[in-house]
């Protein structure tokens, strides 16, 4: 009879943050497994984004997001340069083209400089100096902002990881974790793995896992697909890097933002629109119960109930190139419809409460301390891809007590 693997720690979810929490652990020389249901890592919320590496601008000083953004982008910079992985420091604007986007534009300088992030104030003619093609009244120039390849920094912690005595399982849907007073049953579709700890870093599926231990979540992952818009090689041309609006504080997305990737091609995008599935990357992907979960939940009914015109406008640019190009040209006037062809989607695993709260920074729930204890990561939307490597960090000490140092 074989003998169930044990491990210091369990990490259940194979995205950038699971890793990177893979990768603090066993760099403190405890043993650790990776466990993720898909055939390879990164595959959503990772993998599947505008791959910027936020400076830390929008987020409230004083929460997670804000501390772990800022030195999140230096480490996610330091460690593509060790790693020789792609990655620009390039810049963005974000570029105001109403005067009553001015305020909101004021605050992120405010938080900016809360946070520690330089920013530099522009009138139309300097933001031109950036970015020729762009139209606004004014900008934010956010220098330390820039871009990379997450998918590749994911891969590059799973090869840490097995280098320094780690393991990665993929293939392996966990179907249940149970809680014992020293350790945790991991129980997959693959096998039981035991754990003295365990953390649950599902994504999209995070609150459904923190059921399957018998926790609480006190929130639901409601999936909102965000489609890209990629720009024909004409197009293309009117963009030099990053080009972003002045977010509405209402929402926690940072609205339709222009990108030049790390392998040269530009897209617009996401928008933000209801999935019809917790994976679901098309109108085409609908899983009826998922969907059904979606619109009775309570939260979900205030959200629609308060912003259903915002909701609508979404649909509706997701539906209609003319409208989608509408919004771009606010700062890019010269982009034309016929520019635009479809760039793939993502889906935000976004955590929302009961009463419709929108939950912002990102949210931790623990079941215990120390042996048998299981920490689930319930809300890691952007900029939890710039963050993970000091998120990875947070949660060991959550774990263990253990202060450890940037790499």
């Amino acid at each position: 009879m074989s003998t169930t693997p044990k491990y210091d720690v369990v990490v259940v979810g194979g995205g950038i943050v699971g890793l990177a929490t893979a990768h603090a652990v066993v760099r403190t020389g405890r043993s650790v497994a990776v466990v993720e249901r898909e055939p390879q890592l990164a595959n959503h919320q990772t993998g599947n984004n505008s791959n910027v590496i936020h400076s830390g601008l929008y987020y409230a000083p004083g929460g997670l997001k804000a501390r772990l953004a800022v030195a999140g982008c230096a480490e996610t910079v330091a460690f593509c340069r060790e790693h020789d992985l792609p990655h620009d420091v390039c810049g963005k604007l974000v570029v105001a083209t109403h005067d009553d986007e001015l305020p909101r534009m004021a605050e992120l300088e405010r938080r900016g400089r809360a946070n520690g992030v330089e920013t530099r104030r522009l009138d139309a003619e300097g933001m031109r100096d950036h970015e020729p093609g762009v139209r606004g009244i004014a900008a934010l120039w956010v220098p330390s902002t820039g871009i990379c390849d997450y998918r590749a920094v994911a891969e590059k912690l799973g090869e840490l990881i097995v280098k320094e005595g780690g393991e990665v399982h993929l293939g392996r849907a966990v179907t249940r974790i149970v809680r014992r007073p020293d350790d945790v049953v991991v129980r997959t579709d693959g096998g039981d793995l035991l754990g003295t700890q365990v953390v649950v870093c599902g994504g999209l599926r995070c609150d459904e896992l923190a059921k399957a231990s018998g926790a609480d979540p006190g929130v639901r992952i409601i999936p909102f697909r965000g489609e890209y818009s990629g720009f024909t090689e004409e197009a293309a041309q009117l963009v030099k890097g990053l080009i972003y609006p002045v977010p509405d504080p209402a929402f926690p997305f940072l609205g339709v933002h222009v990108t030049r990737g790390i392998d040269g091609h530009v897209h617009a995008g996401p928008n933000a629109v209801l999935a019809l599935a917790r994976e679901g990357y098309s109108w085409g992907t609908i899983k009826p119960k998922e969907l059904l979960g979606s619109l009775v939940y309570p939260g979900m009914l205030r959200i629609v109930k308060q912003h259903w015109r915002y909701g609508l406008g979404e649909v509706h640019r997701s539906l209609s190139k003319k409208a989608m190009v509408k919004q771009i040209q606010r700062m890019l006037p010269d982009v034309r419809a016929e520019h635009l062809v479809p760039a793939g989607a993502g889906v935000r695993a976004q955590a929302v409460k009961a009463d419709g709260t929108l939950v912002d920074d990102f949210l931790f729930v623990d079941q215990g301390t120390g042996r048998g204890s299981v920490l689930h990561v319930l809300n890691a939307p952007s900029p939890a891809a710039t963050a993970a490597l000091p998120i990875g960090r947070e949660i060991l000490h959550r774990l263990t007590g253990e202060t450890l140092g940037a790499l």
